[in-house]
């Protein structure tokens, strides 16, 4: 019994040794001081909106020990936020929520920064574009818009701001179809929604969220949904039909099978990898809330996380399907 109790004794203090050689793990990173988030929009803008419910999540849910301040930077499509994010090389205290802005601009202005010289930290949903046009208008479907828009090349498609995503897709559809559609750029997606119920222009290419009050007023109709799958969301919107209710493009004879734009987040460059694994965490445990996904659904945003590789990989192929479309339109910038 004795040499058993010996025995026994050595190993626990040989393993007490052993642990007390060991070097002390560092605790996992976290901020030591107020986070600031800049949104690469202006105030009310979809961006902003998303910014804004990640730092009500945040707070609600007490997923930092920090506070967390809230800018809009909107100048320049979000130019301003990104060249923002460009001088606080190594600041791990600063996020940019955007879209793909943040990787698409440098192709077509000299900003003084490129989008690897950042870090990004994830994508937390992706928007499908639909197709509208006004509610009577005489073509019924994609395809039968289609051939009107050949027919009568003066037909003009609005959208969103110049040489953005909406500009992107008329010139990619434009590219694919064979057609001659002339964009006019508003402001916002909402007031394109405005103007396309005034029969002002013949169609847009908004985002749910952007035309969904115009439909349920029956002033605007969806033609088809560039997925190549149709909508999740099965739920009646306007009248009888749902989200799931929309035909996609590709079924309906147009070139483009799938086009959306990424709501990303990104860091400065410089960063430590512990630091973005930190946001990248955070950001995930953000997606995971009764809040983030009640938005999800009520914007008809699709659900995607993706974040190292992944992201990197999204980006790269996004990046490649548009620049020759920017190339034929001379917004490359040399």
């Amino acid at each position: 019994m004795r040499s058993t109790f010996v025995r026994r004794t050595s190993s626990l203090l040989l393993a007490a040794s052993l642990f007390c050689a060991l070097p002390v793990q560092a605790n996992t990173w976290q901020p030591e001081k107020n986070l600031e988030m800049v949104i690469a929009g202006g105030p009310g803008g979809g961006t902003d909106q998303l910014g804004r419910l990640i730092q009500s999540i945040l707070t609600t849910h007490k997923l930092l020990d920090v506070n967390t301040v809230v800018l809009n930077k909107g100048g320049g499509n979000g130019a301003e936020a990104f060249l923002d994010l460009k001088m606080n090389k190594g600041n791990p205290h600063k996020l940019v929520i955007g879209t793909n802005n943040i990787y698409l601009l440098p192709l077509v202005a000299k900003l003084g920064y490129q989008w690897q010289e950042l870090t990004p930290v994830a994508a937390l949903a992706e928007d499908d574009f639909i197709l509208w046009t006004y509610q009577d208008a005489p073509w019924k479907d994609a395809r039968g818009f289609y051939e009107a828009v050949k027919a009568n090349p003066n037909l003009r498609m609005g959208g969103s701001q110049s040489k953005d995503v909406d500009q992107t897709l008329t010139l990619l559809l434009n590219r694919t179809t064979g057609s001659m559609l002339t964009y006019i750029p508003f402001k916002s997606g909402s007031e394109a929604a405005t103007q396309l119920a005034g029969k002002h222009i013949a169609g847009n290419l908004n985002n749910p969220a952007e035309s969904i009050s115009q439909w349920r007023g029956n002033q605007v109709r969806p033609l088809c949904v560039f997925s190549r799958a149709p909508m999740q969301y099965t739920e009646k919107v306007a009248g009888e039909r749902s989200w799931a209710d929309i035909p996609t493009c590709q079924s309906q004879g147009l070139g483009v099978d799938q086009y959306r734009f990424p709501r990303t987040v990104f860091m400065p460059g410089e960063v430590t990898a512990e630091q973005r694994a930190f946001y990248v965490e955070l950001m995930h445990q953000v997606t995971q809330t009764p809040e983030f996904k009640a938005y999800v659904s009520q914007n008809a945003l699709v659900p995607t996380f993706l974040e190292g590789d992944a992201l990197t990989a999204y980006i790269e192929q996004d990046t490649t399907r548009v620049t020759p479309v920017f190339k034929d339109a001379g917004w490359l910038r040399h």
